[in-house]
């Protein structure tokens, strides 16, 4: 398959095919070419590296990832996509295509993940696929918003769960503005273009799976409080966790006793949020 795929092809395609983008889907085709060669060149994929592609689409970076791969593996959960996805790359020899929804299937194993994703559920996507040991390079287009979030965390606004969660597993290589009218249908949001890799010393605790989700639990209790003192989030974040009989004088003592500071939970640095986050685990079991 060798498609330039454009505006006016993409709607002509779309019609054909008998496919109306669905907004629930995140179903925004890409069709601006530099936009396809700067994901690859960002990518900088070589020939022995496997790629994983997230909604597949129409295949427009499915053909630029085919040249460059040793394979790709393209996940498309639309049936007619799919449908028409298989029939344009039925002679190729290194993509293969999988009507499925990739975050209830068992992914092979892969290098790099190179995507348009579906915006509706990037933090689904970056916790499956990222937040773990041994997570892939990523290459993905996403929601500017999430994107400033998860690159600045030193500021009150920006400080969530999936910034601070996302900061304890991978770092920003690159992050550039993409203009909304590269897509079709036109989205609603202002996108980017980043490039993520994962940490080169991931903290030992992270490396476990039962305590990874113990972490990211613990973010997401946390977060809600982010404007108290850490003595104070804590205390409301066990309250709702009824196996916990940590009294608000055990938490003080705790944190004193570790050289852990009370300041507000949004100037927390990853690693003090890591290093409570174990006191706790080793606390409760």
């Amino acid at each position: 398959m060798n498609k330039k795929m454009n505006l006016t092809e993409t709607r002509l395609i779309l019609n054909k095919i008998g496919v109306a983008p669905n907004k629930s889907l995140g179903q925004n085709f890409l069709t601006d070419r530099n936009i396809l060669i700067k994901m690859i060149n960002e990518a900088e994929i070589s020939k022995d590296e496997t790629v994983l592609e997230i909604g597949a689409g129409l295949g427009a970076l499915t053909t630029e990832l085919e040249k460059k791969a040793k394979k790709v593996y393209a996940y498309e959960i639309d049936k007619k996509l799919y449908h028409y996805l298989t029939e344009n790359f039925s002679t190729s020899t290194n993509v293969e295509i999988i009507n499925a929804d990739a975050l209830k299937s068992d992914i092979p194993l892969h290098d790099k993940i190179v995507s348009n994703i579906p915006y509706t559920i990037t933090g689904p996507i970056l916790e499956h696929f990222f937040y773990k040991e041994n997570s892939p390079v990523g290459i993905m287009i996403m929601e500017n918003s999430l994107s400033k979030r998860i690159s600045d965390t030193k500021k009150y606004k920006n400080f969530s769960r999936i910034g601070v969660t996302f900061n304890a597993f991978m770092s920003i290589i690159s992050k550039s503005q993409v203009s909304r009218n590269s897509f079709y249908p036109i989205p609603n949001i202002d996108l980017a273009l980043i490039k993520i890799k994962p940490k080169p010393n991931l903290n030992s605790f992270l490396k476990e799976p039962m305590k990874r989700k113990f972490f990211i639990e613990f973010i997401a209790g946390i977060t809600p409080y982010k404007n108290k003192t850490f003595s104070n989030s804590l205390e409301l974040y066990i309250k709702n966790r009824t196996s916990y009989t940590l009294t608000k004088s055990d938490i003080i003592n705790l944190i004193i006793s570790n050289s852990i500071s009370d300041e507000k939970v949004f100037h927390k640095g990853i690693g003090e949020l890591i290093k409570t986050c174990k006191l706790l685990y080793e606390y409760t079991n």
